[in-house]
């Protein structure tokens, strides 16, 4: 496991996951988030973002946070190792709600107040627009590891068990 991407929806706790795998494994960590976002909330141009990622897909190890659908397969065809966070629309609401007004590491600013009502569509649809895109690449990259959790609790379970390679 040297080159790895966590897909899910938004909420499901993708960061975290990635933030603690990273921790375990000493691979170095990074958010598509913060390669696409300015703090003001606004983005950067499709060709700035795709020259980040690219620059982070040239090196020999890497763990690689966050869904951006346009960009999935060119993630998947890098990878060595894919976890999905495979975890239900309730689940993932709740942990958008639970992540309100908490600085983030993964992200450029903290969210407060409402949720965008768009996001929250997006999230509500995931099950039946972006999750059958993810399948079906994980279908596709066969030759790649494949690690689907269900839950919270798996998820948790799965990181408490990995040993700590980290370099000392």
């Amino acid at each position: 496991m040297q080159r790895v991407i966590v897909i899910g929806c938004p909420g499901s706790g993708k960061s975290t996951f990635s933030r603690q795998l990273s921790y375990k494994t000493g691979l170095p960590l990074f958010h598509l988030d913060l390669l696409n976002c300015n703090k003001d909330k606004t983005t950067v141009s499709r060709d700035v973002f795709i020259d980040r990622l690219k620059q982070v897909l040239e090196k020999d190890r890497w763990i690689i946070d966050g869904n951006y659908g346009n960009t999935l397969e060119m993630r998947f065809e890098q990878c060595d190792t894919i976890y999905f966070l495979d975890l239900s629309v309730d689940v993932c609401l709740a942990g958008i709600e639970e992540r309100k007004g908490k600085e983030r590491p993964d992200m450029p600013w903290i969210e407060t107040g409402e949720t965008d009502p768009e996001f929250i569509a997006f999230v509500k649809r995931y099950n039946q627009v972006s999750r059958p895109q993810v399948l079906e690449l994980i279908e596709r990259y066969k030759d790649k590891h494949v690690i689907i959790f269900k839950s919270r609790h798996e998820i948790n379970d799965y990181i408490n068990g990995i040993e700590s390679i980290r370099e000392i």
